[in-house]
């Protein structure tokens, strides 16, 4: 149950990571390092990362469809791990 909960908040942070990877690869002109430091110059790292989470959506989704109930709780507990992190930044 615990070992089920922290594999799916490792997914939702993976998948939030990657989300914020893929939408500064394909929206933006900069590569990864520098998109990523002229994110953090404008202020805008929250709304990334913010972004990035809409993939856990989907997780959630397959996750729940396969009964995968806990991991399922795990990526709720990463989106607010994170929501938390973006109002610190």
């Amino acid at each position: 149950m615990t070992k089920e909960i922290i594999i799916g908040f490792l997914i939702g942070i993976f998948t939030a990571l990657l989300g914020s990877y893929l939408f500064i690869t394909f929206f933006t002109t900069f590569d990864i390092s520098q998109g990523f430091q002229m994110i953090r110059e404008y202020g805008y790292l929250g709304k990334i990362i913010t972004i990035g989470t809409l993939l856990d959506l989907g997780v959630f989704a397959i996750l729940l469809k396969r009964n995968k109930e806990y991991m399922a709780r795990g990526v709720i507990l990463a989106v607010i791990v994170l929501a938390i992190s973006t109002l610190v930044i």
